[in-house]
C-alpha cells in the first residue's frame, strides 16, 4: 500500500489541497528544478507499483526486484534512476534471532520512491524526522536516501548491542562453576551473525561511493553525511567479526571443558571401582570353598576379614582424595 506521499520544495513539505494517493496531481505540482517527490509504499501490489513505474519511468526489471524482495544489497543504475537495496534488521530476544526486511529505494532527479518489505525498520519517523530538518532536506533526493541509510544502520548497531549482551551471557555460561550445554546456543547466535553479515558487508561498497562523491545525482555537499554513515556501518561490520571470533573461542573453550570433566568423571569412576575391587577380592578369596584355607577354623576370622576390607577401602578413598580423584 502507499503508505505517504508528499512533494518537498527548499526542504519544506509542501501543503498540497489532494490526497496523498493522488500521485499524478502531486508529481504534476512541482514547479522548479529545487522540487521533488517522496513516495512511501510498505509491501505494495504489482497494480501499486504498476501505477508508480509508470508515473516515474522506473525500469521493469529494478521494479521486478523491489516487488519479489530477497535481493542482495546493492546499487544499480538504470538510465537516469539509482536503485538502491537495503537490508533492514530487528532483534527478537526471545529467540535469540535476528529477523531481516528489506527497503528498496528508487532515486530519481526530482523523486525517490522508497519501496518497504518486512516489520523492521519503519520509515514514518525517518521523514518526520527529515522533514524537521530543512537545511538538510533541501539537498533533495539525496537527503532522503541518507536519513533511510542511516536509521537502516542504527538498526544494525542496536542489533550488534543486543547480540553483544547475548554473548557475554554464553561467555559468562562456558566459564561458570555449574555445567551447562551452550553448544546450541553459540550455533544459534553464530547463524544470525552471518545473517548479520550478509546484511551489513555488501552496503560497505555503496555507502563509500556515496561518501567519495562517485554517485551521480548526489552532490558533493551530501558526501559528509554519507561518510558519517559508512563509519558506522564499518563499526558494526567489526563488532560482527570480534562477536563470531569470541563465540568461536567460547565454543572451543566448552568443547576443552567438555573434555576436562569427561576426565574427571572417569577418574571418579576409576576410583570408586578401586575401591570396591579390593573388598571384592577379599570376600572372593575367602568366599570359596575349600577345606584347608588360612584362618577358617578362626573364631575371629570373619571380623578380620571385615576389618581389612573397610581399612583397605578408607585407606584408598584418603589416597584417591588426597591425589583430587575424588
Amino acid at each position: 500500500m502507499i503508505v505517504d506521499c508528499a512533494l518537498y520544495r527548499d526542504g519544506v513539505r509542501v501543503p498540497l489541497e489532494v490526497s496523498s494517493d493522488d500521485l499524478g496531481a502531486i508529481r504534476d505540482a512541482r514547479r522548479g528544478d529545487g522540487d521533488f517527490v517522496w513516495v512511501g509504499a510498505h509491501e505494495p501490489d504489482q497494480e501499486e507499483m504498476g501505477r508508480v513505474a509508470e508515473l516515474f519511468g522506473l525500469h521493469p526489471l529494478a521494479v521486478e526486484d523491489a516487488l519479489n524482495a530477497h535481493q542482495r544489497p546493492k546499487l544499480e543504475r538504470y538510465d537516469e534512476t539509482l536503485f538502491l537495496v537495503l537490508k533492514t534488521l530487528w532483534y527478537v530476544d526471545e529467540r535469540d534471532a535476528v529477523e531481516t526486511g528489506e527497503i528498496a529505494l528508487f532515486v530519481g532527479r526530482d523523486f525517490v520512491v522508497s519501496v518497504r518489505h518486512g516489520e523492521g525498520t519503519e520509515l514514518h519517523t525517518a521523514r518526520r524526522d527529515l522533514e524537521q530538518r530543512a537545511h538538510l532536506l533541501g539537498h533533495g533526493p539525496a537527503a532522503v536516501v541518507y536519513a533511510i541509510c542511516d536509521r537502516v544502520v542504527d538498526g544494525y548497531e542496536d542489533v550488534a548491542a543486543e547480540l553483544e549482551i547475548d554473548v557475554d551471557e554464553v561467555e559468562a555460561s562456558v566459564f561458570s562453576t555449574t555445567r551447562s550445554d551452550d553448544s546450541e546456543r553459540i550455533y544459534v547466535l553464530k547463524r544470525e551473525l552471518s545473517e548479520m553479515r550478509r546484511a551489513v558487508n555488501p552496503l560497505k561498497d555503496p555507502m563509500k561511493r556515496f561518501a567519495a562523491g562517485q554517485v551521480a545525482g548526489v552532490s558533493e555537499e551530501s558526501a559528509p553525511f554519507f561518510r558519517d554513515v559508512a563509519d558506522h556501518l564499518v563499526r558494526v561490520s567489526e563488532a560482527i567479526e570480534s562477536l563470531d571470533g569470541l563465540l568461536s573461542t567460547a565454543f572451543d573453550a566448552l568443547q576443552a571443558r567438555i573434555s576436562v570433566q569427561q576426565n574427571d568423571d572417569m577418574r571418579k569412576i576409576s576410583a570408586w571401582v578401586a575401591i570396591a575391587a579390593v573388598s571384592t577380592l577379599i570376600a572372593g578369596v575367602y568366599g570359596m570353598n575349600f577345606e584347608y584355607m588360612p584362618e577358617l577354623t578362626w573364631d575371629y576370622g570373619y571380623f578380620v576379614a571385615l576389618f581389612v576390607m573397610v581399612g583397605a577401602s578408607v585407606a584408598l578413598y584418603r589416597l584417591f582424595k588426597r591425589s583430587g580423584w575424588l
